[in-house]
């Protein structure tokens, strides 16, 4: 397992589709952050807080992440070469798991850059006001927990098609209905006690108790069991393929 894990990394990183999403998603966020005037510059803001970052980064990481795992079994059914790796000694649900874990802490490498952001807004702050340190290690954590959904859900869509660029479309659909959409859907106050029912199957309205520094126990059990369901959606996938 740990075999395939560390081959999908060195793969992802040894073609220039790695540094070019780790530059993308770096400079995007940038932009957005420091030079584009919006909601989302800091310097417009009257505060130095990376709250803008993380309302900010969830959205370009469903395009990002989706780019990185849409080859993951796409490719793999598409060449043929799933039938060697199935030979290999790995139970289906390692070689998923390998999978998910290289897309997650792919992810997670691309994080690392913007830790530039916090040395910057605290040279920003005025003295004895420095960023509330608790927000953003609740911030960064939100966005950890947010990559593993994100990773699982780009396995899980690239099981269900041979063809890359399906599997990055629906990967993308799918992060946008469990993020925001099933929200959207309880924000309009139609549908009575199912209201709250469907805002709370969003992961905004669980990302943004994190991103205030509000750590709930119940906020992490729902990141982890959605990532566990996908993992589970796509083990049943991959059985039935390989049938």
């Amino acid at each position: 397992m740990f075999a395939l894990y560390k081959k999908e990394i060195i793969q992802f990183f040894s073609s220039p589709v790695g540094y070019i999403a780790l530059a993308v998603f770096f400079i995007l966020n940038s932009l957005f952050l420091w030079i584009i005037e919006g909601n989302y510059n800091i310097p417009d803001n009257e505060f130095a807080e990376l709250t803008p970052f993380f309302q900010l980064a969830p959205w370009i990481l469903m395009f990002v992440i989706s780019a990185v795992s849409m080859r993951s079994f796409s490719e793999e059914f598409k060449s043929g070469t799933i039938e060697t790796l199935l030979t290999k000694p790995l139970k289906q649900n390692k070689i998923i798991c390998a999978k998910f874990l290289s897309v997650w802490t792919i992810a997670l490498i691309l994080l690392l850059p913007t830790l530039i952001y916090v040395i910057s807004i605290y040279n920003l702050s005025i003295e004895g006001q420095h960023p509330d340190t608790g927000v953003i290690i609740g911030g960064y954590l939100a966005l950890i927990l947010l990559t593993g959904i994100y990773a699982a859900i780009g396995i899980f869509s690239s099981l269900l098609f041979d063809n890359q660029v399906n599997a990055f479309l629906i990967s993308i659909l799918l992060m946008f209905l469990l993020y925001y959409g099933f929200e959207g859907i309880g924000n309009f106050n139609l549908l009575g006690s199912l209201d709250y029912l469907f805002q709370y199957l969003s992961i905004d309205f669980h990302y943004s108790n994190l991103i205030k520094g509000l750590v709930k126990l119940s906020d992490v059990i729902f990141f982890i069991s959605t990532v566990s369901l996908f993992i589970i959606l796509s083990n049943q996938i991959l059985l039935k393929k390989i049938q």
